[in-house]
């Protein structure tokens, strides 16, 4: 919350009310709302009230009291869906990772960021290169990143670019918006997106995008190698057909099991 001219207050007063029931305060009075919150009591009753009428909070039947209900949930369900992927991805991860592929990944969009739920790596540190579950990446110069984008409209695709200005990670990062949509339409037609040393030197890495029964991108699975020893037409050969399967058989899990809660695609 650094830049007070683009924060909703009142968003965050909400969120702080919603965040004042607890495993120990599970129903509580305006006033024990209000304190929690760091609220005056009439700005927590008006806002108590809004969220009643949003169905996120509502009164104790017979008493003074508040608590949450269970519209709650539906947030946090949209970010657990993720964890799904995490399970059915795991084996077939590690089935790209071996001699020729040094690491493999599941990364999901946030904002205008992949973050990484799953990983499996058994090489790169010659590169230096120690990206965790939890880690976030641009998402225009990640393949992971691009491979999603490539499943949403060009609109959306545009938005998320310019929320945050692209600069440049190495020699070979591309910063112009209208370049990277090129790649990404490009990336839409074959089916996988390329990313050559674009976010760290001497990385190259492939993804493709995992989709829900409605062709909404929910994540996407990534392989990736050192750029040196091999050419970029060898180093495709050698996990385009893995990744882009790998993807199709994650898609194929998550309609099976009737579709995932799709992350929010927001700038």
């Amino acid at each position: 919350m650094s830049d007070d001219k683009n924060i909703v207050k009142s968003v965050a007063k909400a969120f702080a009310v919603l965040q004042a029931f607890g495993p120990d305060a599970t129903e509580m009075v305006l006033a024990d709302v209000a304190r929690a919150a760091g609220l005056d009591n009439a700005g927590a009753f008006r806002l108590l009230n809004t969220l009643v009428m949003l169905g996120y909070v509502e009164r104790v039947p017979d008493t003074r009291r508040f608590r949450l209900t269970f519209k709650c949930l539906e947030l946090g369900f949209n970010a657990i869906a993720r964890s799904d992927i995490r399970s059915l991805a795991r084996p077939l991860l590690r089935a790209i990772v071996g001699e020729r592929i040094e690491a493999a990944s599941i990364g999901v969009l946030d904002g205008h960021e992949v973050v990484y739920i799953e990983r499996i790596q058994a090489g790169l540190e010659r590169l230096a290169v120690d990206i965790r579950v939890g880690n976030r990446v641009p998402a225009y110069s990640s393949a992971i990143g691009r491979a999603i984008l490539s499943r949403m409209p060009l609109n959306a695709q545009r938005a998320i670019l310019e929320a945050a200005p692209p600069r440049r990670l190495t020699d070979r990062t591309i910063i112009d918006v209208d370049t990277i949509l090129a790649q990404i339409a490009e990336t839409g037609r074959l089916g996988y997106a390329f990313s050559d040393q674009e976010t760290v030197t001497g990385l190259r890495v492939i993804a493709a995008p995992i989709t829900d029964v409605d062709g909404v991108p929910v994540a996407a699975v990534s392989a990736a190698a050192p750029a040196f020893g091999r050419t970029e037409q060898e180093f495709l050969a050698d996990t385009r057909d893995l990744t882009v399967d790998a993807a199709a058989r994650l898609s194929e899990a998550v309609r099976a099991a009737g579709g995932m809660a799709a992350h929010r695609h927001s700038p």
